[in-house]
């Protein structure tokens, strides 16, 4: 299969591919310093889960990043990928200022990608993403490797209600 015909992967980075719990503390407070939430990104370790999928699937599939985090984290976020052995891959990212849950955000970039070729795979950790990308008829790997049980609801609230990753 050619280059330009093989299928995406499309994979979440933050609690997919990137261990967040370091730095979720951020969001727990009040008010919510998301200054410093996305500045420590470029410090999360990697999830060896996330990884070993990204390295798998790259083998057959053309991978596309797809994340909540905004755009002006695109340069540390290609740094990090890179620096930590992911494939290469097409990266999509929020604008600055778009504040929409996670599920508009991803499942207007996945009808976007599959109207140029077959979405095989969306590898994510949020629950309300997995559920409407299924149910939308995209094939899902539940990333639930990446957060515990304390992190996870906030997380979640921050991807949901407040649009931030």
């Amino acid at each position: 299969m050619s280059e330009e015909n093989r299928p995406y992967a499309v994979l979440d980075v933050d609690a997919t591919l990137s261990d967040t719990s370091k730095r979720i503390h951020f969001i727990e407070r009040k008010p919510k310093d998301w200054d410093s939430f996305f500045a420590h990104a470029k410090e999360d370790a990697v999830l060896d889960e996330g990884l070993a999928v990204a390295t798998t699937l790259a083998a057959d599939h053309e991978i596309v990043y797809l994340t909540g985090r905004p755009e002006r984290l695109r340069r540390d976020t290609v740094k990090w990928l890179k620096d930590n052995g992911f494939p290469e891959g097409r990266m999509y990212m929020r604008s600055n200022t778009d504040r929409r849950p996670s599920v508009a955000v991803k499942l207007y970039r996945l009808k976007e990608l599959s109207r140029e070729r077959p979405v095989a795979v969306l590898v994510d950790d949020d629950v309300k993403v997995c559920d409407a990308a299924e149910k939308a008829g995209y094939t899902v790997m539940r990333a639930d490797w990446g957060l515990d049980a304390e992190t996870q609801p906030t997380l979640f609230e921050a991807q949901e209600k407040e649009g931030r990753t």
